[in-house]
């Protein structure tokens, strides 16, 4: 008889990833990868189609099973992680959308958020969050608002609406259960982090009901078994889900205070683990959920870069400088050191540290001798730079709290983790060592091993034995070049800010 497997299902913002796990060791046994058509229909604008999401995920998993050569009736468990801030919004009867996908880059609310300004302190007290479009709940109001009659529905309990693991709970399940974590509800403006339930008083202020919601539990539990598909078998336990950032910070062995990873991919985003402890930031981090194993909070620091990876891609398919992403190290070494390029890649706005939503991007320094290789290292180096100016962020949270900042290097993982000149690049900014992950994309394995620990197969001590850094980066640059360096990257990020600010 084979061993058992765990499937992990990685709903992505430009792709869909299932991959198969041995259940023991880990080791990947099958892979498959799509990637999900964008849709902008207006500047600042981010669609998806929900069923182009679904069809993803069943392709894939059909090809990552084949490719594992074992049969899905060895599937002891599913873990799903997911694009957090995305909503989707459909028929329960019929279970079809209602409308597209709002991605969690989408910019419409700008000026919602802008006016009601004054609330952002009773919203960061309930929910760690700022008000920004970046946030489900600005969306969800949105859609509700701009159709009166999904409003009229969804009051009557006719409409579900949720994140994307709560739609691909929904499909798996066959209907059967309309179910989040609690990482996915701490990033919609509509969960209490400290009472870890849907809050009364911000379903009001964003006009969603609660009949529409999803049920919230910790990210190992009994989400429900698969039913009525032509890919699975019935009866298949899901049993971890986690958004994709918590799921890399799970999947990287951060399990304890202190321990921190950044993770690459459309976007960065850095999480620092902070225990039972919900650390207010008061330079603009975020307060966010870590992974749950029970029902005991867990909480973590985070900073989110909106543009990471997608500004290597713009590159790519924008101004076609390569055919392919990983051809921007080999653009980036060639570039000349002396060429004054800065690029701050703010396409759809700026986050923490800033959160300005009307920010686009920006490149300074431009001369007659700038060549593609140049605008490839500056594009690299606005990435570590908007990362480093994270980190500061959250040494100084932790400082005014009387914590002492992480001393150890920080774990990286996602594709942009793959190009070893622009980890040297981000261990230069940051003046600390980088340890790339051995498995570098650590989202869908934070996924298999919440799924793991649901199914009884293993424990965060087993699991913490498994993960190790496959490559380390120390600091190169002196810290006077470093410090020149930050220095100018701060003015021009100042300068985008007064240029694209209300009012500048």
């Amino acid at each position: 008889m084979s061993s058992p497997v765990i499937l992990a299902i990685d709903q992505g913002t430009t792709s869909s990833r299932a991959v198969v796990y041995d259940a023991k060791t880990f080791a990947v046994l099958g892979v498959a990868q799509q990637e999900i058509e964008q849709h902008y229909p207006q500047d600042g604008w981010v669609e998806h189609e929900p069923e182009d999401i679904w069809y993803s995920v069943a392709r894939t998993v059909r090809e990552a099973l084949a490719k594992s050569g074992r049969d899905a009736t060895t599937i002891a468990a599913i873990g799903i992680t997911n694009q957090r801030e995305t909503v989707v919004a459909w028929d329960r009867a019929s279970g079809r959308p209602v409308h597209r996908a709002i991605v969690w880059q989408d910019r419409r609310t700008t000026d919602f958020c802008r006016t009601n300004a004054a609330d952002q302190p009773m919203l960061a007290v309930k929910t760690g969050l700022v008000l920004d479009p970046y946030f489900s709940g600005t969306k969800l109001r949105w859609l509700l608002e701009r159709t009166p009659l999904l409003k009229v529905v969804a009051d009557r309990g006719e409409l579900a609406v949720g994140t994307v693991d709560s739609f691909l709970m929904w499909r798996l399940t066959g209907g059967a259960a309309h179910a989040t974590d609690a990482t996915n509800a701490s990033r919609t403006l509509l969960f209490n982090i400290h009472t870890m339930q849907w809050d009364d008083e911000l379903l009001r202020y964003f006009g969603v009901p609660r009949a529409a919601l999803p049920e919230v539990k910790p990210s190992v539990a009994e989400f429900g078994v698969t039913k009525g598909l032509d890919f699975l078998p019935d009866g298949v336990p899901i049993r971890g889900i986690a958004g994709d950032q918590q799921a890399a910070l799970f999947g990287q062995g951060c399990f304890a205070p202190g321990e921190a990873k950044c993770t690459y991919g459309t976007g960065a985003f850095y999480l620092l683990h902070t225990g039972d402890t919900a650390v207010s930031s008061k330079h603009k981090l975020l307060t966010t959920v870590a992974a749950m194993t029970d029902a005991k909070p867990k909480y973590a620091l985070e900073g989110a870069v909106f543009v990471a990876g997608a500004a290597v891609q713009w590159l790519r398919d924008g101004l076609h400088l390569f055919k392919s992403s990983e051809d921007v190290e080999q653009l980036a070494k060639a570039s000349n050191p002396a060429e004054p390029v800065l690029f701050v890649p703010g396409f759809v706005g700026l986050g923490a540290p800033h959160w300005v939503p009307e920010a686009r991007g920006v490149i300074f320094g431009l001369t007659r001798a700038t060549t593609a290789a140049d605008l490839g290292r500056a594009a690299l180096e606005g990435v570590a730079f908007q990362v480093a100016d994270l980190i500061d962020a959250a040494n100084l949270d932790l400082a005014s709290g009387g914590r002492q900042p992480p001393e150890s290097s920080l774990r990286v993982d996602g594709g942009m983790a793959r190009n070893d000149w622009f980890l040297q690049c981000q261990a230069d900014a940051l003046g600390r060592a980088v340890a790339r992950a051995a498995h570098s994309e650590s989202t869908a394995l934070g996924a298999a091993f919440l799924a793991a620990v649901g199914a009884g197969l293993a424990d965060e001590s087993a699991l913490g034995a498994l993960v190790s850094a496959a490559t380390r980066f120390e600091p190169k640059l002196p810290a006077p070049d470093r410090e020149r360096k930050l220095v100018a990257w701060r003015k021009a990020v100042r300068a985008v800010i007064g240029f694209y600010s209300v009012g500048g």
